[in-house]
């Protein structure tokens, strides 16, 4: 299965986002985020894919929709929002739900990865 996983504010989530990459057995990794998360590093090799993150909430969904159509092979993709707010999370799901793709949250917990 894919993550996607968005790359935004919330103390400890970039730690979040890292242990589930590093934790889960993934066939690809896409990370969202604007400039500063491209400052993200991790053992795994992941695509970073930079959005305006400042964006009103339905020109970010075609922003999200937009780059991620095409790059997801799956029916379904593991989705960590531990990362950013509700506007972000909202869009970010609208433009997976849109693609179509289903969505099944993922976190990392001190039993592993789980999904939600």
């Amino acid at each position: 299965m894919e993550l996607v996983a968005l790359l935004s504010s919330g103390k400890g989530s970039w730690a979040q986002v890292s242990g589930l990459m590093n934790h889960g057995e993934w066939d690809k990794i896409i990370v969202l985020g604007d400039d500063f998360a491209m400052k993200f590093t991790s053992e795994r090799k992941f695509e970073f894919i930079k959005v305006d993150l400042t964006k009103k909430i339905r020109d970010l969904k075609d922003e999200f929709l937009e780059k991620l159509r095409g790059k997801i092979n799956g029916t379904e993709v593991a989705l960590s929002i531990a990362s950013g707010n509700g506007k972000e999370h909202m869009s970010l799901i609208s433009a997976l739900l849109n693609i179509p793709v289903g969505i099944r949250f993922a976190a990392l917990t001190k039993d592993g990865v789980i999904d939600l």
